[in-house]
């Protein structure tokens, strides 16, 4: 993995955003990134439970470190995201969770991301979702 996208890893936690949520890097390799938030009650939605936004903003978060972990610096280092799927399949109640993503697919300047979200404890599916990202 070249330089940049590893400054990319390094600073991801600490963008405004990732940081209110309290994203955690797990790990990322070629086409794959693992991301976690502890629960904390600020990001619930109802008592005790996430609010899907932050499952939402996850998937997103995750699927891009996917795209950045794979990606030749060469090609540019402007990204953003061009569309995000997400089904909710259960309740996130009180519990710490984790996405893991893997870029599927890549063409010129689009990358295709699939993510699970799980419970941390229990590994039970959370959500599903689908990003395409673009770097040039």
């Amino acid at each position: 993995m070249s330089n940049p996208i590893k400054m990319v890893a390094e600073m991801y936690p600490w963008v405004p955003f990732q940081k209110l949520l309290g994203i955690k890097i797990e790990s990322y390799d070629d086409d794959y990134a693992e991301i976690s938030i502890p629960f904390r009650e600020e990001l619930a939605g109802t008592p005790n439970v996430y609010h899907g936004g932050v499952i939402a903003s996850l998937i997103d978060l995750t699927g891009a470190l996917s795209a950045w972990s794979g990606h030749d610096d060469k090609k540019g280092m402007r990204a953003s995201t061009v569309s995000l799927n997400v089904q909710y399949l259960s309740g996130a109640k009180g519990e710490d969770i984790v996405a893991k993503s893997r870029a599927v697919k890549r063409g010129k300047e689009l990358v295709f991301c699939s993510i699970e979200v799980f419970s941390v404890k229990t590994n039970r599916l959370i959500a599903k979702g689908d990003i395409v990202y673009r770097i040039v």
